[in-house]
C-alpha cells in the first residue's frame, strides 16, 4: 500500500510540474510562465554593517579563486554569431569561426560529422584520469529568417568564453565543449553525440545553454498560467532556470549552493522525476538525449519564449540581449564550471534520496 501510495504521489507531481511547463521552453508561444523567487530574510539593523563587511570579503576571495568573464568580448562574439545559421553554407561560416575561436585560445577542435549536420567538439584533459568529464555544450544553428541572437549565438559565445578562461587552468576533471548543429530539427546533433558510447561513459555531468541572454524587468513580463497554485513573488523574467532531473540533484544543485553575488541573475531550478518522461516539454533541448539515456544533464536557459517575444523572430537580435544579465547568467555558468572541474565525487543522487 505504502508503495502505491509513493507512486500516486509521484505521478502528482510529474503532472504538476507538466502543468507548470504546459507553454514548453521552445514549443509555440501561449502564456508565459512565471517562476517564483527564492524570499531572503533581511538582516536586522545591527547585523547590517557586520554582514556586509562579511559579503565583501567573501566576493573578494572568491573573485580571486574563479576565472572572470569579459563582458565586451563576450558580447563581440555573440554580435558576429548573430547571423542566420540555417543553410549549409550558413553553417560552415559559423563553424569556421568557432574553430578560429578555439583555435586562438589554444585548443584544438574535431569536426563529427553526422546525417545532415556536423558537431564542432575540444576537450582539454583533467589531473586525476578517474575524475570524468564535465561537458558544455550549445547549439549554433538557427531557424529560418532569425539571426538568432538570444537562439543561441548567447550559448556559443558563453562556451568560447569559458574555452578562453580554462584552457590554461589545470582541474582534476576534463573540460569537453561541444557545439551542436541541427538542434532546431529534433535535436540530430546532440543525439548523434550522445551515442558516442565510449565517450558517453566518461561523461559525469552536462551542462546545456540554450538562450542565456534574455531579460525583461516591466511588471506582467512574465506570467504565470490561470489557477495554476504557485505563489508568485515577483512576475519578471529576471531569472536564470536549470532544469534536471532527481536522479542527480547534487549536479543540479551546484547552481543552487554557488556564490550568490547580487552582480548574478537569480537562479531557478526546477528538478524532474523519472528523467523527465512525464514531462516531455522540458525534454526540448539538447539536454534530453542525455538525461533519456541515464547521465546528469542540466538545461540552462532564460525561459525562451515564456519570456521573450524574440523567440524565433528576424528580432531575436543583438539590440535586444540585456547586457547585464548575459554577462552575468555567463559568469554564474563559469562559477558552476569553475566547482564541477575542481571535484571528483559523485554528482548522483545518494540512494533513497531521490
Amino acid at each position: 500500500m505504502k508503495r502505491n501510495i509513493g507512486f500516486l504521489l509521484l505521478i502528482l507531481v510529474g503532472v504538476g510540474v507538466a502543468i507548470l511547463f504546459s507553454n514548453n521552453f521552445f514549443g509555440e508561444s501561449q502564456e508565459p510562465i512565471a517562476i517564483n523567487s527564492i524570499q531572503i530574510e533581511t538582516p536586522l539593523p545591527q547585523e547590517e554593517s557586520i554582514a556586509a563587511e562579511i559579503e565583501t570579503q567573501s566576493q573578494q576571495t572568491i573573485k580571486t579563486n574563479i576565472p572572470q568573464v569579459d563582458s565586451e568580448r563576450l558580447f563581440s562574439n555573440l554580435k558576429q554569431l548573430s547571423i542566420q545559421r540555417y543553410t549549409a553554407s550558413e553553417r560552415r561560416r559559423t563553424r569556421d569561426y568557432i574553430i578560429n575561436e578555439l583555435k586562438k585560445q589554444g585548443w584544438e577542435s574535431s569536426l563529427e560529422r553526422f546525417q545532415s549536420g556536423i558537431n564542432v567538439f575540444a576537450e582539454k584533459p583533467g589531473t586525476d584520469s578517474k575524475a570524468g568529464a564535465i561537458l558544455l555544450a550549445a547549439h549554433y544553428d538557427t531557424v529560418l529568417n532569425s539571426p538568432g541572437a538570444d537562439d543561441n549565438a548567447s550559448g556559443v559565445a558563453v562556451l568560447l568564453e569559458i574555452a578562453r578562461l580554462f584552457n590554461s587552468v589545470p582541474t582534476p576533471r576534463t573540460l569537453q565543449l561541444a557545439f551542436f548543429d541541427i538542434e532546431e530539427a529534433v535535436l540530430l546533433g546532440s543525439r548523434a553525440f550522445a551515442n558516442n558510447t565510449a565517450r558517453f561513459q566518461s561523461i559525469r555531468g552536462v551542462i546545456v545553454m540554450d538562450m542565456v541572454g534574455y531579460a525583461c524587468y516591466t511588471k506582467g513580463c512574465q506570467k504565470t498560467p490561470s489557477g495554476f497554485p504557485i505563489n508568485v513573488t515577483s512576475d519578471k523574467g529576471d531569472f536564470l532556470a536549470v532544469v534536471g532531473d532527481t536522479e542527480h540533484l547534487p549536479l543540479l544543485n551546484t547552481f543552487k549552493t554557488i556564490n550568490k553575488s547580487p552582480e548574478l541573475p537569480p537562479v531557478f531550478t526546477l528538478p524532474v522525476p523519472l528523467k523527465g518522461v512525464l514531462t516531455p516539454d522540458v525534454l526540448r533541448s539538447d539536454h534530453a538525449p542525455f538525461l533519456i539515456q541515464g547521465k546528469g544533464a542540466l538545461l540552462v536557459t532564460d525561459t525562451a519564449n515564456l519570456r521573450s517575444s524574440f523567440y524565433h523572430q528576424p528580432t531575436d537580435t543583438p539590440a535586444n540581449i540585456e547586457r547585464d544579465f548575459f554577462a552575468g547568467a555567463a559568469q554564474l555558468i563559469v562559477n558552476v564550471t569553475n566547482s564541477l572541474l575542481s571535484g571528483t565525487g559523485s554528482l548522483e543522487t545518494p540512494s533513497g534520496n531521490g
